[in-house]
């Protein structure tokens, strides 16, 4: 009796180290896939045609350490945290075609699962065409080599079996910073490339989405290059314009509560409203504005 309850705790002891191992390795071994998608934080010159940039490499960074400052510019912490990549082609885009709820996919991939806290976004061709036909090549200061650093605040986790989204939002009108007399076109003479990219994480972010428009002869009309204006605790957050039919989209708000408003030069600016983004949900907003009375 006594034998045989001896060989039933072996056994059972050593099926248990056997499911332990396997859930160690599952974890270890386990993968979900993180997607990035690149839009662009509304442009507001007029004189501007196009905004491109090849973006050739993205890497994410697997935050094993806990302990790691995230405000380090330290680069050389592969070793504690590697990189891995996420694409390695080149993809070249017009900046100012992603406005609105349009988006350019750079990756789409599994990863292993974790924790990932920053990006590196390798870019390279960087050029502004004006409308009057002038092509501007301008230098990368940093990306082509080591990449542009777009820290994930909170990092992005990957669960095993599970998917992630990040958007990259590539703030145009503080990346290309015009040089010269920026009121007409012909008075640009030049641009400086210093990039903006913030990321969210569209798992805890939603969106804005809705119309602009006006009433003329009790018909409404659309407004087109109205500018949406975001405010988060009485702060600018982002803002966005209305396209050629009067509709805007903007992107990556984190959850919680904002005010809102819309203008156009020749209107009376909107009411302020307060709106609720719900994270990965969009919310509707639509403006009316009135013609401004000139006496």
């Amino acid at each position: 009796m006594k034998m045989k309850f001896l060989i039933g705790l072996a056994l059972t002891l050593a099926l248990t180290f056997i499911n332990c191992s396997d859930d160690a390795n599952s974890n270890v071994n386990s993968t979900g896939k993180l997607t990035v998608q690149l839009t662009d934080a509304p442009f507001p010159f007029d004189m501007v045609a196009e905004a491109n940039v090849i973006v050739f490499k993205l890497e994410a960074r697997k935050a094993e350490n806990d302990d790691m400052d995230d405000n380090s510019d330290d680069m050389n912490s592969d070793d504690d945290s590697p990189f891995i990549t996420l694409m390695e082609e080149e993809i070249e885009v017009n900046l100012l075609d992603l406005t609105n709820g349009v988006t350019e996919q750079l990756a789409d991939l599994d990863v292993p699962a974790g924790t990932y806290d920053l990006l590196r976004v390798y870019v390279k061709g960087v050029n502004v065409v004006l409308t009057d036909g002038r092509t501007f090549d301008l230098k990368v200061p940093s990306g082509e080599q080591t990449g542009i650093k777009v820290f994930i605040k909170p990092g992005i986790t990957v669960a095993g079996g599970l998917s992630a989204d990040l958007l990259l939002d590539f703030d145009v009108s503080r990346s290309f910073v015009a040089k010269g007399n920026t009121k007409t076109v012909d008075g640009i003479n030049g641009f400086n490339f210093k990039p903006v990219i913030k990321v969210s994480n569209l798992s805890t972010a939603g969106s804005l989405t809705g119309s602009v428009t006006t009433l003329e002869e009790e018909l409404q009309v659309a407004l087109e290059g109205s500018q949406i204006s975001v405010l988060a605790a009485d702060t600018l957050n982002t803002s966005g314009f209305s396209d050629a039919d009067g509709n805007y989209t903007i992107m990556g708000l984190e959850a919680g509560s904002y005010k809102v408003f819309a203008e156009l030069e020749g209107y009376v600016k909107s009411d302020t409203v307060e709106v609720q983004i719900a994270a990965a949900n969009k919310t509707v907003q639509d403006f009316q504005l009135e013609k401004e009375v000139i006496e």
